[in-house]
């Protein structure tokens, strides 16, 4: 199986899947979405495997979806319309994209992220559908397109922190290192980064041992849990709302600023804790 933005092999009971694009911080390209999916689908396919890590190349996990190629890059793209926009088109795309995330979610074998550096934006979305999170002390993780830009897709915060600390990460866009992680929940573990590797393997070997229908039991009811409360209806208006963020006079607005002075400048002037969009928003 060949594939552009990602790699898959396997060892034993456990597969490893890792975000390839360590240049861009595995930013999310138009390949990534369609791939995991493919990997998690190849994974639940090979009776040998028990357990899929989901990881990133390099210093980083995922830093959400490339900047460079959807907000810099002058003019339409596959993520901003020309006014006025059709909301289907663009809801045909993400909430695709939403899916493929999921299926770490819906995967019959159970799924590890492990995180270091950074899970932002795009990236905080696909390590929040894998069933256990273990990162580093020092990783950060969260949604600063929540400020503008973006609502995350697969809706994942509510489900993994409840109402108010999802409240309180999505109303701020603030990243929460490691060790909060672990502390309020979202992460089941943190450990030094160091120790990373060695932890998520131990982990994945410990699990494996089980018998797949065992792990498939247990997992699939946990998620029936999940599905009663509304998940998937959940994600389909959060894929909306996440178009509109991208074409609300502010979005336009944070995509006129990267076309200007460049992703990095645009990220630094929406994230400072100044007003945002000045003589947009009020």
């Amino acid at each position: 199986m060949e594939f552009q933005s990602i790699r898959y092999e396997t060892e034993g009971r456990v597969a490893t899947l890792t975000l390839h694009r360590p240049d861009q911080l595995n930013a999310i390209d138009q390949h990534m979405p369609g791939e995991i999916r493919r990997a998690v689908e190849a994974a639940n396919a090979d009776p040998d495997v028990h357990v899929i890590v989901l990881t990133g190349a390099g210093r980083a996990f995922c830093a959400g979806y490339d900047l460079m190629a959807y907000a810099q890059t002058k003019g339409e793209n596959a993520g901003v319309q020309s006014m006025p926009w059709d909301p289907t088109v663009d809801f045909k795309l993400m909430f695709q994209n939403t899916q493929d995330f999921s299926s770490l979610w819906h995967s019959y074998k159970p799924t590890i992220a492990k995180v270091r550096g950074y899970a932002v934006a795009g990236g905080s979305d696909i390590a929040l559908c894998c069933d256990l999170l273990v990162m580093a002390d020092d990783a950060k993780i969260g949604y600063p397109p929540a400020r503008v830009w973006g609502c995350p897709t697969t809706a994942m915060w509510v489900y993994r922190l409840g109402a108010q600390l999802a409240k309180r990460m999505l109303l701020t866009g603030d990243l929460m290192d490691g060790k909060e992680a672990a502390r309020v929940g979202l992460a089941a573990e943190a450990v030094p980064e160091a120790e990373l590797d060695s932890h998520v393997q131990a982990l994945a070997e410990r699990m494996a041992a089980v018998p797949r229908n065992q792990l498939l039991m247990n997992k699939l009811m946990v998620n029936q849990a999940f599905e009663n409360m509304g998940l998937r209806t959940t994600q389909m208006f959060a894929t909306l709302f996440d178009g509109v963020a991208r074409h609300s006079p502010e979005g336009l607005w944070f995509k006129q600023r990267a076309e200007e002075v460049g992703f990095k400048q645009a990220v630094k002037e929406r994230d400072g804790g100044e007003p945002i969009a000045p003589g947009v928003s009020k």
